[in-house]
């Protein structure tokens, strides 16, 4: 049997601090649950990301049983290639397996070294269970996202290498959702005739050489859809973990101490739950055009804003990127900044709402703190969850669901309209949400679900190494 006292993970995260600090969380997670595990977590440079290496450091030195090793550089793919971003990171994985296979050896051959019992590989890090098989290593998928994209993904195994989506045709029947999924909410990749259909493809044929699937997500708010999904044999046992989030607030290097500080004490100063905040996730933003509409609706509703936008406004272009007088006549009502400590506004008690683009992150951090959703989905599965909290679970007010950036405008009324219902506090959302708050930091602690969850995965992991 594996030593508990001596038994270590390798953790294998997609690039982008998103999945890195999901990574690192869980991995506290589970050695808070059982100390005698520890981690080395394999980190990937990308071309296009930057990592915050105070937030790493500070991991690190509070946690000595996580260690993180660099895997080596690549010349990245072809730039072309970007035509889908996500081909294009698959077909960076595959470059990696090489380094990843040599690098894992050497651990596995260093002296100190703990028995290394399995690895836990992110989403497009899933051709690596090849190399978790080659040598004799279990491999275990952790989803940063939900069981809708789980059976989303999974049903793809029923279709052909070149069965691409088309937006026209009846809605669809996806293991996980009790209602038929419309094909204007499926992620963008199931479209794309430029590799992104093909690397989830291919991507969804390894979940079930996996011996676990590991979910940020917890029962209370998916049963129907881990109940659904586990009537088929084939997949492997799925642990319900979440809510992992990073309650401190993931670190921003661009974000100096004097801008946060301005941007609490101006929340400091407005009513209890009179705010709604916006933003629109690390990589969203909007067009000219679209952001036009959001000043005109959001000005027209009346009510107190944060709105933390990539490319804020100077005092010289706001007339022409916002609505002509937009800053002066909102001034005392608002606050626009390029990026704001999201957990901790969302902790605020000024808070009362919040215009998302719906990343899976986001919507665990709104329901932790009890912040309704008004939807406005961008990119990846964002649709598919936007759908999902409006129609599934009633835990959303509905903007959209099937917003892409290259469509329709929202406009102004649709906006303004929006905000109001988002802002009704006797609104049954809000009940639900605030429902939802309690079972999810429930299902976390000492005999909540997603605890006893965690447990079992740790159990199951020792035993199948013990065999």
């Amino acid at each position: 049997m594996a030593d508990m006292k001596n038994s270590e993970l390798i953790f294998i995260p997609s690039p982008g601090i998103g999945h890195l600090v999901s990574a690192l969380e869980f991995a506290k997670r589970i050695i808070d649950h059982d100390s005698r595990i520890s981690f080395t977590v394999l980190c990937i440079k990308f071309p296009f990301t930057s990592f915050s290496d105070s937030y790493i450091k500070s991991v690190l030195a509070s946690q000595p049983r996580i260690r993180l090793i660099d895997l080596p550089e690549v010349d990245p793919p072809s730039r072309e290639l970007l035509k889908s971003p996500e081909y294009y990171i698959y077909l960076f994985m595959e470059s990696l397996l090489p380094h990843v296979k040599s690098t894992i050896q050497n651990i596995l051959h260093m002296a100190d070294s703990n028995p290394v019992v399995g690895l836990v590989l992110d989403f497009f890090c899933m051709s690596m269970v090849d190399v978790g098989n080659e040598l004799g290593l279990p491999s275990y998928l952790f989803l940063t996202t939900n069981a809708g994209f789980f059976g989303t993904v999974l049903s793809l195994q029923k279709r052909q290498i070149d069965d691409v989506f088309s937006d026209s045709g009846p809605d669809l029947l996806i293991p996980g959702f009790s209602s038929l999924v419309p094909r204007g909410v499926l992620p963008n990749p199931l479209f794309s005739k430029d590799g992104g259909y093909l690397a989830f493809y291919k991507l969804a044929q390894k979940f079930t050489e996996t011996k676990g699937i590991i979910v940020n997500s917890f029962s209370e708010l998916e049963q129907y859809a881990f109940d659904d999904i586990l009537k088929d044999e084939k997949i492997p046992p799925v642990y319900s973990v979440g809510p992992v989030i990073e309650l401190k607030g993931q670190p921003n290097p661009n974000l100096d101490q004097a801008q946060h500080d301005k941007i609490m004490k101006w929340l400091e100063d407005q009513p209890p739950s009179s705010v709604v905040f916006l933003c629109f996730g690390s990589m969203g933003s909007l067009s000219p055009s679209q952001t036009r509409e959001l000043a005109k609706g959001l000005k027209n509703s009346g009510v107190r804003f944060l709105w933390a936008m990539r490319s804020p406004p100077t005092k010289d272009n706001a007339d022409r990127t916002l609505t002509e007088g937009f800053l002066e006549s909102t001034q005392d009502k608002g606050m626009i900044c390029g990026w704001a400590p999201q957990i901790e506004v969302l902790a605020h008690k000024s808070i009362a709402g919040f215009v998302s683009h719906c990343g899976w992150n986001s919507i665990l951090e709104s329901l932790w703190f009890g912040v309704p959703i008004l939807t406005w989905p961008i990119y990846a599965e964002q649709q598919l969850n936007a759908f999902r909290m409006v129609r599934e679970f009633g835990l959303a007010v509905e903007l959209r669901l099937d917003y892409r950036t290259d469509g329709d405008l929202v406009l102004a009324d649709e906006i303004e309209r929006g905000i109001a219902q988002l802002m009704d506090k006797d609104s049954e959302v809000h009940k639900k949400v605030q429902e939802m708050k309690e079972k999810a930091r429930k299902a976390v602690f000492s005999s909540g679900s997603s605890f006893a969850s965690t447990g079992r995965l740790i159990e199951d992991i020792i035993r199948k190494n013990s065999c």
